[in-house]
């Protein structure tokens, strides 16, 4: 949380004399507040399957709050910024959700659920998650400034298309996998390439749009381009791969072919050929 506190504050570094409170930082509160709201329904229900379609509605909440609150000087670049994190979120989101009640349950909440401080910090993580995640595009969205496209912005959106498309791409073929029937690990399409695409796409999108607004920052507000190093932190070295990692070790280590897969495919960045 106090992470998320120092993006916000760097992001609306500038914009305290046009109003009494920036637009990123209503949005980083709204974010904190929709997140214990739901922890409390969840806590109380004991259920976590609506975990990741409240995530993705606090991104578009944000994002919707920094474009009402500054909806009088927006430009181009504004709103672009903005269907790109809203278009993100709701494939993401509805994506998540389905899977989960295909399953039943979130293997990851099985003994996190049981637990009022561990659960709540979880909940809490992911309203720091939204806030430093989407915190180059609300610095931009919300600094009261109409921003134009130029060739700088045009190729970081360029970027996040391409990232989008491949953790699209990549999150189809496991499930199209998985609905075969297949019990083994993932080893086609673009997961031949690498053992995390998803992964890969997911950090390409928002180093995306942290390039896009690069030009629309200054001074502190360059803070707010930690959030695709803070996506790839997140995937790379604390609850995305490592886990998954471990799980496939424990799963397939020790078979030729798995051990072959691993040695052979990068872990993240995809080989050309």
């Amino acid at each position: 949380m106090a992470l998320a506190g120092a993006v916000a504050m760097c992001g609306a570094s500038g914009t305290w004399s046009d109003r009494q409170l920036p637009p990123m930082f209503v949005a980083a509160g709204v974010a904190f507040l929709l997140q214990w709201c739901a922890f409390a329904y969840a806590w109380k229900s004991k259920s976590e399957r609506f975990f990741d379609l409240v995530g993705s509605a606090t991104f578009i909440s944000v994002v919707l709050i920094s474009l009402l609150m500054s909806k009088s000087s927006l430009g181009l670049l504004d709103v672009v910024l903005s269907i790109s994190v809203i278009v993100w979120a709701l494939r993401l989101g509805v994506f998540l959700t389905v899977r989960v009640h295909a399953v039943g349950s979130d293997r990851r909440f099985g003994a996190i659920k049981q637990d009022f401080l561990w659960f709540f910090m979880t909940w809490t993580l992911q309203g720091t998650w939204v806030v430093v995640t989407a915190a180059a595009t609300t610095a931009v969205v919300g600094d009261g400034i109409a921003q134009p496209i130029g060739l700088v912005e045009l190729i970081g959106l360029c970027v996040w298309l391409i990232g989008f498309s491949v953790e699209v791409v990549a999150d189809e073929q496991k499930k199209k996998f998985r609905r075969a029937g297949s019990d083994s690990f993932v080893s086609t399409g673009l997961w031949r390439r690498s053992r995390h695409p998803n992964y890969f796409g997911e950090i390409l999108l928002w180093t995306g749009l942290a390039l896009a607004a690069l030009p629309s920052l200054e001074g502190w507000r360059y803070g707010a381009l930690f959030s695709p190093v803070f996506v790839w932190m997140l995937l790379m070295k604390v609850s995305g791969a490592p886990m998954l990692e471990a799980k496939a070790d424990r799963r397939w280590g020790g078979e030729p072919s798995y051990e072959e897969y691993k040695n052979k495919t990068p872990l993240l960045v995809p080989r050309v050929w």
